[in-house]
C-alpha cells in the first residue's frame, strides 16, 4: 500500500503536526505500507487561489501543468491521509483550495449525463484526522455533521472513494483533552491498517 499524507497546518509546533508524526510512525511500523509521501501544503507554498481567465479555463483544470505533480501523487497513492485542524466548522482554506483544484472534472470524476458522475478515483481509501478546540460532538449536534458530510459525501464519494475513516478530535486545547491517548490511537491505527 502506498500512502500520501496531505498535511495542512502552518505551524510545525502544533498538535496537528504531532498527529502527522504519529501517522508517519505508525505507517513505517506497518509492513503493508510500502511507501509514504508527505505533502505539507504550507511548506510547499501551495497556491490555493483558483484563477479562471482567458489562459486558465475551468474545463481545462484537469490538465493544468502547474498541478501535474499533485495529480501524479494522488494517482500514485492507494491511501490518502488528510491531517488538518477544523476552523469555523470546516477544513482550512488552504486545504479547500487544494481540493478545489485537484479534484477536477476529467481527473477525479467524469460527467456522464445522469444525476451522479463517474468517480475516477475508485479503489483508493481516505483517512481524515482533524482537531478542534470545541467539544468532540460539537460538529454533530450543532453543525449537523457538516464537516463529515462535506468530506465524505460531497467530495470523496462523488469521486468514487467509498472507504473513508474519520478521526475527529475535540477539546484539543484543554489540559484534559486526552492528547497523548489520541495520538497513540492514531499511531496504532496506521500500524495495523490494511488495504
Amino acid at each position: 500500500m502506498k500512502t500520501l499524507i496531505i498535511y495542512t497546518h502552518p505551524n510545525h509546533q502544533s498538535l496537528s503536526y504531532a498527529f502527522l508524526q504519529k501517522v508517519i510512525q505508525g505507517s513505517t511500523e506497518n509492513p503493508q505500507i510500502e511507501e509514504i509521501k508527505v505533502l505539507d501544503l504550507y511548506e510547499e507554498g501551495f497556491n490555493p487561489v483558483l484563477v479562471f481567465n482567458e489562459q486558465k479555463r475551468r474545463r481545462d483544470m484537469h490538465a493544468d501543468p502547474d498541478l501535474e505533480i499533485y495529480r501524479e501523487q494522488i494517482l500514485w497513492a492507494d491511501q490518502l491521509v488528510f491531517v488538518y485542524p477544523i476552523w469555523w466548522g470546516r477544513p482550512p482554506a488552504m486545504l479547500m483550495g487544494y481540493i478545489d483544484q485537484l479534484f477536477a472534472s476529467e481527473f477525479a470524476y467524469r460527467e456522464k449525463g445522469g444525476l451522479l458522475p463517474e468517480g475516477l478515483l475508485r479503489g483508493k481509501s481516505v483517512v481524515c484526522i482533524s482537531t478542534m478546540k470545541g467539544p468532540t460532538h460539537y460538529p454533530l449536534f450543532w453543525l449537523n455533521n457538516a464537516h463529515k458530510a462535506l468530506m465524505k459525501k460531497a467530495l470523496f464519494q462523488y469521486v468514487g472513494i467509498r472507504k473513508v475513516k474519520f478521526f475527529e478530535f475535540g477539546n484539543m486545547e484543554s489540559p484534559r483533552g486526552g492528547q497523548v491517548e489520541k495520538l497513540e490511537k492514531v499511531r496504532r491505527y496506521f500500524q495495523a491498517v490494511r488495504a
